[in-house]
């Protein structure tokens, strides 16, 4: 099974690799009784404390396996290559390259493949509701240090 590689560990940052996007399609994901193909989260490996993140690959006609809901974490869907269809709450909708879907908790929630080709989707979850305006670029949420030379 592939696994994530872990590049540099610093003290305010971890760096990793997943490998290719391409090949995203050979990691296995278990979950208790069953395993989902072309899955893997990161942030465990990334050390993250606020978020969790994961890749998965659809072959042409291959869904997500079952809707699901989150206790407390919202969604960001980005959809990276491939087409298909997105259902919350029983809309369903198209979806391509280029398209972000946000899930609250309580939506329930599936992708499915309905292209000729592979389709690459990113999974960003977060707590909801805890960004503030000092998390903001556009509040008091960065601090410049220095001026950047390489």
């Amino acid at each position: 099974m592939k696994q994530v590689e872990t590049i540099k560990v610093g003290e305010n940052f971890t760096a990793v690799n997943v490998g290719k996007l391409s090949s995203i399609k050979d990691y296995v994901l278990p979950l208790g009784d069953i395993e989902i193909p072309g899955k893997v989260f990161v942030g465990q490996a990334l050390q993250a404390t606020g978020s969790e993140l994961s890749f998965q690959t659809l072959v042409p006609g291959q869904d997500s396996g079952f809707l699901h809901t989150h206790k407390t974490h919202e969604e960001l869907y980005f959809i990276l290559k491939g087409e298909g269809e997105y259902q919350v709450d029983g809309e369903i909708f198209p979806v391509s390259e280029g398209s972000i879907i946000r899930v609250a908790p309580a939506g329930k929630r599936a992708l499915k493949n309905t292209g000729k080709d592979e389709m690459l989707m990113l999974c960003i979850q977060y707590k909801a509701n805890s960004f503030t305006e000092n998390d903001s670029p556009a509040g008091d949420g960065i601090i410049l240090n220095e001026k950047l030379e390489w």
